[in-house]
């Protein structure tokens, strides 16, 4: 190889390098402070009541496999008029309220660059900040507030001092998906309001009563959490604890579900596009099977799917 070559291949690989570490120091530069109308907040909704909720459990990445299950919905046409999100239900939510259809939502989710997400306070065992998770989703909904999104949608997180669920549909969408993302351990409390709010998997990982209480007449929730009987040996203890807190939550809030969509999707999660293909794969065929209960149950409500064919509002395709 020529000696310029060369030259020009180490320029090439510098220049990566140099871009991976800005976009990095980038990610660490935590967001501005929210102007007052920019607070996530809880409004008491008017109009009349929705008529199917869509309830999006928390998971990490697991979460990948609520794209499966929009995937086939949306196909059937079925479109929910509230969705509910918890954690990383909330994230997937809100891009599918902002009108990005299921295969924009799987192709962005499929070619997510996690370096977006990299915070150097983390090296070392420090907790994230979340920041780059708001200005992400903020950038996918084009800065919407959650009350500007095409369909209603409810963010919930936990409030932090006593670990009361919260509720969010105005204000920033960002801000709000962040708060309900906040793990305990992983990310530090978010600051919304005076308050600082943990993730919503602490108070309810499927909030289905919520749907309820804002007066769904039908609720579709999905729960992407591990089947605890798949439990492997050997797992760390406080995993096991976690599953188990979390079963509980479920559980008591499940009879209030008209169809309840727990996909097995293995035990493990990951982050690899491999891992990404399969769970959204694996979501999908569970819910083409689970379709004739679905559409009986709507059917049984007086609520014929909507068309197929019904139009959104054309996104971006940035999304999860």
């Amino acid at each position: 190889m020529a000696q310029g070559s060369r030259a020009v291949l180490r320029f090439l690989k510098l220049a990566g390098a140099v871009g991976s570490a800005l976009a990095a120091l980038a990610a660490c530069t935590p967001p501005a402070e929210l102007p007052p109308d920019r607070v996530p907040r809880f409004v008491p909704p008017t109009g009349p009541r929705p008529h199917l909720a869509l309830v999006l459990g928390s998971g990490g990445p697991r979460g990948f496999a609520h794209v499966g299950v929009l995937k086939v919905l949306e196909e059937n046409g079925i479109h929910p008029d509230l969705i509910v999100g918890s954690s990383v239900g909330a994230m997937a939510g809100a891009l599918y309220a902002s009108g990005m259809k299921a295969q924009a939502l799987e192709k962005t989710a499929l070619g997510l660059n996690l370096i977006e997400f990299f915070e150097v306070s983390t090296v070392g065992g420090g907790e994230a900040t979340g920041g780059p998770i708001e200005r992400y989703v903020n950038q996918c909904v084009h800065d919407k507030p959650l009350e500007a999104l095409g369909t209603r949608l409810v963010v919930v997180a936990t409030r932090a001092r006593d670990r009361e669920l919260a509720l969010f549909n105005h204000g920033d969408t960002g801000r709000a998906v962040r708060a309900s993302s906040a793990s305990p351990g992983e990310f530090k409390p978010v600051p919304v309001g005076g308050e600082l709010y943990i993730d919503g998997d602490e108070s309810s990982p499927v909030p289905i009563r919520v749907a309820r209480q804002l007066g769904a007449q039908a609720v579709i929730a999905v729960d992407v959490s591990a089947y605890l009987e798949e439990t492997p040996p050997g797992v760390p203890r406080e995993w096991v604890a976690k599953d188990e807190r979390r079963r509980r939550q479920i559980d008591a809030e499940a009879p209030g579900a008209d169809i309840l969509l727990h996909p097995d999707i293995g035990y493990y999660a990951g982050h690899s596009e491999e891992y990404r293909k399969r769970v959204i794969a694996a979501a999908e065929a569970y819910t083409r099977k689970k379709m004739p209960e679905i559409r009986a149950m709507l059917e049984k409500r007086g609520q014929i799917p909507f068309s197929p064919t019904r139009s959104r509002e054309p996104q971006s395709e940035k999304g999860i």
